[in-house]
């Protein structure tokens, strides 16, 4: 395979899933077997049934019987997950099984989600390759979620989240990891650099806004949100540009979740942004089913944001919030990658009816 792959997850739908469930779980199968030494996981949100799971917890069985290490940090959190304000409403908790983790072979740790989120969707092989991007181990996330995901084969990139989920590990806090740098390193022929929150949390963030800022002929962004004060900034300044192509999706019910909460909040000062951001640039938005009236977790959940031939993409949403877990983003500088992204999130972008401001 190349040094850097990446692929994207849309909504099939509520009876094509399978085959789009059974390729992701096949990648990861194919990642866990070449491991020889170790396996480190940090997932918010693992709970695969079968015939997904089985195949998925066979490959860390085979793993273990070769003498692999396998370690997994997961968020964790209280019983009733709807205890105090820790958990915005947007944000459906991770239905992990501690029960169900224990009859593999697993050394897990839990990583309280109190009052920040344990947010990682990654995984190191030895010290070699990196699986990491927007998608949760769940089905819905497989199946009814669009997604980013990139597999990087790079013995730096590898240590940059080894030391990372060190911290998690170690320290059992989100508030004190994510302090490793994001140094620029070459990939084939990209430039890549592995960012981590909250210790990089507020860099990240204006990072985005500047490359965004900087932008000369296009900027795409899917996001379920879009809260963070220097992108929503940027982004407002630049509804003005008329030489510069500027589009993207979010998921609807979130945003307008969002604006309910501004209301009442000292975030009232952000409402102009977003809604100039929304009203005056092709933003669409995925009328997805809002979390608590039913069952269904169909998100617009990728989190990716193009800006000419840079790519960020990862468990970072936009937010302030976002800021504050424990996240991971991949910054890439490579334009065929760029193009694709790009093109993905056009195509899902015409799914959906243009986003709109709530009344």
């Amino acid at each position: 395979m190349t040094a850097i792959e990446t692929f994207t997850l849309r909504d099939v739908g509520p009876k094509g899933g399978l085959e789009q469930a059974e390729m992701v779980a096949g990648r990861i199968v194919d990642f866990i077997g070449k491991a020889e030494r170790s396996l480190v996981l940090a997932l918010y949100d693992i709970r695969l049934p079968d015939p997904v799971g089985e195949t998925v917890a066979d490959a860390f069985r085979a793993a273990a019987e070769r003498g692999v290490k396998v370690r997994l940090a997961y968020n964790d959190v209280p019983e009733d997950p709807n205890a105090g304000d820790f958990l915005p409403a947007i944000h459906p908790p991770p239905e992990t099984n501690p029960e169900i983790l224990s009859r593999l072979p697993i050394e897990t740790v839990p990583i309280s989600g109190i009052p920040d989120l344990m947010h990682h969707k990654y995984m190191v092989r030895d010290e070699d390759a990196v699986w990491t991007g927007s998608a949760n181990w769940s089905v819905y996330s497989w199946t009814r979620q669009e997604n980013v995901l990139a597999v990087i084969e790079s013995a730096e990139i590898a240590r940059e989240y080894l030391e990372n989920f060190e911290e998690l590990w170690r320290t059992r806090k989100v508030e004190r990891s994510g302090d490793g740098d994001p140094n620029p390193i070459r990939v084939g022929d990209a430039t890549v650099r592995a960012w981590f929150t909250p210790g990089h949390g507020e860099a990240l963030a204006q990072r985005i806004a500047t490359r965004l800022g900087s932008a000369r002929r296009r900027i795409r962004i899917a996001s379920p949100v879009l809260t963070s004060g220097p992108i929503l900034s940027t982004l407002a300044e630049l509804a003005g540009r008329t030489d510069l192509d500027i589009a993207g999706i979010v998921d609807e019910p979130q945003t307008d979740r969002v604006y309910e909460q501004w209301a009442t909040t000292g975030s009232k000062w952000k409402i102009p942004l977003l809604t100039r951001v929304i009203e005056a640039l092709p933003f669409n938005g995925k009328r997805s089913v809002p979390w608590g009236t039913g069952t269904t977790r169909d998100f617009m959940h990728a989190k990716v944001t193009v800006a000419d031939d840079t790519v960020f993409l990862g468990s970072f949403n936009l937010s302030r919030s976002g800021e504050k877990n424990a996240e991971n983003m991949i910054e890439i500088e490579d334009p065929a990658i760029a193009e694709a992204l790009a093109a993905f999130i056009d195509e899902t972008r015409e799914r959906y009816p243009r986003s709109s401001v709530p009344s």
